[in-house]
């Protein structure tokens, strides 16, 4: 029986890494959950089915008789798809068609990100699969590994030639929110997963980042949607084999088929599971970077600054939670992190087009959130005092300490487990 004046409290399981924080919160805190989504009993079924059942095209197996080879898109390991329930269904489909797995290459849509060999691609796909069939990675900066398929506002849109080459073209991925696409999945297999650099450049723009339907779960009049559903018309999109999982990382939903009128189909769904209304910001948000693989490194934690960002009172405090085991990202992304004071700072000299460096656009995210945001503070095993001091950004070394602090002089208090796979709007 509680006491006089004792605060009720309940738990929230923060992503972290592989595991999980266990994290006290008052009763009073609303936690951002997504609706459950019910498992698919038996995935691999439910794979096979969709392939013969597809929405808006005909059956996989039909559109790949005759073909003489063929290119299946897949993310890399910064997304958790999953790729061992999905591909060997697909594959066998494909086979049974009369494509030989010798023709049949699994491109990996690496975008801009290092390539996944070895051990990590074993994980990726399995061993059976790295095994009997061809694997390539994107490589964005390599000019023999892409051809220019059309410009847009001046910039070259360049997509990988084993890709533009292939007699029938897949794309597989997941369906989540997505800060800039609005939903991952669909046409973001081809822009920016297998697209050039200078591509990229465009993509990722300052001015582009900066354009506000460039958001989370908005596809309407949102240009980085709009200008992948273009690119991905001109390249070529025989069929789509997307999947929505629910927390426990299980299949929940199968969409294949047309690749654009598919993926809208699994968007209703995330839609429907992962957006929550608010009535009000707040004025303290916890959040997570969305545990392994996604914040594997400080890169990606921006997708859930963004989230927190959206629901944050102007000054409020954000607290995110995230393991990044591979440190802070890639060399030019912890260069700028560093070099940089302030938003406007980075401003000054990101926007100018010239000055586009690789990363910018998380950093872009980064430095917007430290500025509509009073205090970010970070617990973080892989990141050092010293990282994060640079940017303005507060190390924690325990993360219940610090929120029992801050949530006693807060009114309204949000926590966020899931970090980005959820988005809250006010």
């Amino acid at each position: 029986m509680k006491g006089a004046g004792e605060m009720v409290h309940r738990q929230a399981e923060m992503l972290c890494g592989e595991s999980t924080i266990s994290l006290r919160v008052p009763e009073s805190a609303i936690i951002l959950d997504m609706k459950p989504l019910v498992p698919i009993p038996d995935q691999e079924a439910a794979v096979h089915a969709a392939l013969k059942e597809p929405l808006h095209s005909p059956p996989l197996s039909d559109i790949a008789r005759g073909r003489k080879n063929a290119c299946i898109v897949i993310s890399d390991f910064t997304r958790p798809v999953p790729n061992q329930v999905i591909l060997p269904p697909l594959l066998a489909t494909l086979e049974q068609s009369g494509i030989k797995p010798e023709d049949i290459t699994i491109l990996i849509a690496t975008g801009m990100h290092r390539p996944n060999l070895g051990e990590e691609l074993v994980n990726l796909v399995g061993q059976e699969i790295v095994d009997n069939y061809p694997i390539v990675n994107h490589y964005c900066r390599k000019s023999e590994e892409y051809r220019k398929i059309d410009e847009i506002d001046g910039a070259p849109i360049e997509i990988n030639k084993v890709y533009l080459n292939a007699d029938l073209k897949i794309l597989t991925g997941l369906i989540e929110p997505h800060f800039y696409a609005g939903y991952s999945g669909g046409r973001k297999a081809i822009l920016p997963g297998i697209s050039s650099f200078e591509t990229m450049k465009f993509m990722h723009s300052f001015k582009m980042i900066d354009h506000p339907n460039v958001a989370n779960c908005v596809l309407q009049d949102n240009p980085f949607h709009e200008y992948g559903i273009r690119v991905t018309e001109l390249a070529g999109a025989d069929f789509i084999l997307n999947v929505v999982i629910n927390k426990k990382r299980e299949i929940a939903g199968v969409f294949a088929g047309h690749f654009n009128e598919a993926h809208l189909a699994g968007c209703d769904l995330v839609r429907e599971h992962s957006l929550i209304k608010l009535d009000r910001r707040m004025d303290v948000v916890i959040t997570s970077g969305g545990g392994f693989p996604l914040d594997a490194t400080f890169y990606q934690i921006s997708k859930a600054l963004i989230c927190a960002m959206g629901i944050v009172k102007k000054g409020g405090d954000i607290v995110v939670a995230c393991e990044c085991r591979e440190g802070l990202g890639n060399p030019e992304f912890s260069e700028i992190l560093h070099s940089t004071a302030d938003y406007k700072d980075f401003c000054d000299h990101y926007s100018n087009p010239c000055d586009f460096t690789i990363d910018q656009w998380c950093a872009q995210n980064i430095y917007e959130a430290l500025d509509h945001a009073g205090r970010i503070f970070v617990y973080s095993p892989g990141l050092s005092e010293k990282n994060l001091r640079k940017m303005g950004l507060v190390k924690i070394e325990n993360l219940q300490d610090t929120v029992d602090v801050l949530i006693k002089e807060a009114t309204d208090v949000a926590v966020s487990p899931d970090g980005p796979y959820l988005v809250g709007t006010v």
